[in-house]
């Protein structure tokens, strides 16, 4: 199903126009209008889902295949010498336009980027208590 409202439908599916770098039935990837690095693209499914919650495990499987084919040719064709791939989730963790979709970022040495967190030091039994729960 695709949103009339949502502006990456309209990306996806034509109605905007894009530089579009690949596009198949399922997903058109499109470098960002407003790039991190030369060459960040973004892969966007032509059928709305907000975010991974709502992906079908066949479009997220499809969409993880695209990204390792893209990263390889991009990484080839632009010279890069590493590769983010960032895929966002609800406005907390950097989401901005509500509609799944993967930034594939082509890195480079000096590029001035900082797509990293912080690590922090949990304490022992704090992990040990997360992981117990997660494996129930």
């Amino acid at each position: 199903m695709k949103d009339d409202n949502c502006i990456f439908c309209k990306l996806a599916n034509g109605i905007i126009p894009t530089n579009s770098i690949y596009e198949d039935e399922d997903f058109n990837v499109i470098l960002d209008a407003g790039p991190a690095t030369k060459g960040h693209a973004l892969i966007i499914p032509k059928e709305h889902y907000k975010n991974i919650y709502e992906l079908p495990d066949k479009t997220a499987a499809d969409a993880f295949k695209l990204a390792k084919k893209l990263a390889i040719k991009m990484t080839d064709k632009l010279g890069a010498d590493g590769f983010n791939i960032v895929q966002n989730n609800n406005e907390v963790a950097g989401q901005s336009v509500f509609h799944f979709h993967m930034h594939l970022i082509p890195r480079y040495e000096g590029d001035g980027q900082h797509i990293l967190w912080k690590p922090t030091e949990p304490d022992a039994d704090v992990l040990k208590g997360i992981a117990d729960s997660l494996r129930d």
